[in-house]
């Protein structure tokens, strides 16, 4: 009879249970249908981002685990070319990818990036300059990465003072004194940017993206276009200037008759290894042009992370984006590959603030400006440069030079 009961009472358990026991069964299957969700992400980033990167997909899904199961596939893209490549198929190129800012404005037109969603939170963290790289007409495309693609100073201390590097003029006496040279690269329309950035003279895109406008030939205003060229040809005049390539820069470091150049970040460990305890890296000096000190400007650029719009994975995408971006990677980014954070914890770490080539980077990036051209900008200043450089041997009048490098780069 007992056992008659027992049986009759959990039975009727059994039925007031068995809701609430399905309910949960399928829950859990639910559950586990999520975590099984696969996630196929491709991101493109520099060759020699390749160990730096694997590092940072295994945090990825180490934080992500039980959320979906990641299958991240790198690929080798240059940031330089990387709008021409996913421009070329956009449904099948990357869910992330590495990219210079400059070209920011071609692929948000071209439909490749969407506004980011957590813009606020992005733009707090990272430094103002980044953010405007990153952004187009006032929106945020992409992700700050870094803020070092800029020139600087590098000197050697045993022959300059402190109060010498805030002149190139004065830079360029000493170092005649001491038979050695003063570089910089004015075969370069990008280092030739330095002359005119901060004069009041103007070079920048038209609203069409595409053509420039240019006021290098003003004769007009406290500083002229011939005023400029006539600087030029001073520095160039001094036996402690000398132009030259980025290649030959470093290697008249090396061999001791170049003690100080204008260059960028990627030179530091070659510099610091020649120089030793005299390597020093400041912003850039100034210089004398009709009668001023006018401090040098800077082209500035930073590296970017992009979404693509045509993801399969848009959610999962923007998290890998964001997380590549953190304040903790570009720390790691900065002592693995030695690039400047974008992130403002990050760049004002000790850790960062002890490289004197950061540091001189940061100092410059007040007078630098983000390189907004065109492409018919770069060969007509190049080749009025390269004849200052040559002390204009022709004597060809200043103004005519410079009214044909305003024509050739404002030609539509």
């Amino acid at each position: 009879m007992r056992m008659k009961q027992f049986l009759l009472l959990l039975s009727v358990s059994l039925l007031l249970l068995g809701p609430s026991a399905c309910k949960n069964q399928e829950r859990l299957e639910t559950d586990q249908s999520e975590a099984a969700e696969v996630v196929q992400l491709t991101v493109w980033g520099a060759e020699e981002d390749e160990a730096l990167l694997q590092q940072i997909f295994d945090s990825f899904q180490r934080h992500y685990a039980g959320q979906a199961e990641f299958r991240i596939t790198y690929q080798a893209q240059s940031e330089s070319n990387c709008k021409d490549i996913l421009l070329g198929d956009l449904e099948n190129g990357a869910d992330v990818f590495a990219f210079a800012d400059d070209q920011v404005a071609a692929l948000a037109a071209a439909g490749a990036l969407d506004p980011i969603e957590n813009a606020a939170e992005i733009r707090a963290a990272n430094l103002s300059a980044a953010v405007e790289a990153a952004s187009v007409d006032g929106v945020l495309y992409a992700y700050p990465l870094t803020a070092d693609n800029g020139y600087f100073l590098y000197y050697n201390k045993a022959y300059f003072s402190e109060e010498d590097i805030q002149s190139l003029n004065r830079m360029t006496a000493a170092a005649a004194q001491a038979g050695r040279k003063v570089a910089m690269d004015w075969s370069s329309a990008w280092y030739v940017y330095a002359f005119f950035g901060n004069t009041g003279l103007e070079v920048g895109l038209n609203e069409d993206g595409i053509t420039n406008r240019c006021t290098w030939n003003s004769a007009d205003g406290p500083v002229r276009g011939v005023d400029v060229a006539q600087a030029m040809l001073d520095i160039a005049a001094s036996p402690g200037f000398a132009s030259l390539t980025d290649g030959d820069f470093l290697a008249g470091v090396q061999d001791g008759s170049v003690v100080a150049g204008v260059s960028g970040v990627w030179n530091a460990v070659a510099i610091e290894e020649a120089w030793g305890e005299n390597f020093g890296a400041a912003k850039l000096p100034r210089f004398a042009c009709a009668g001023q000190d006018i401090q040098m400007a800077s082209f500035s650029g930073c590296k970017l992370i992009g979404v693509n719009a045509y993801s399969q994975n848009p959610q999962w995408a923007a998290r890998l984006a964001e997380w590549i971006t953190n304040e903790e990677n570009q720390a790691l980014r900065f002592s693995m590959r030695g690039q400047g954070p974008a992130n403002v914890n990050a760049a004002n770490s000790p850790e960062t603030q002890a490289s004197p080539a950061i540091a001189a980077l940061l100092a410059q990036s007040e007078f630098s400006h983000l390189q907004r051209v065109g492409g018919k900008f770069w060969d007509p200043v190049t080749a009025f440069a390269e004849n200052m450089a040559r002390g204009n041997p022709s004597g060809e009048s200043l103004q005519s030079q410079l009214d044909r490098l305003t024509e050739a780069v404002t030609a539509r």
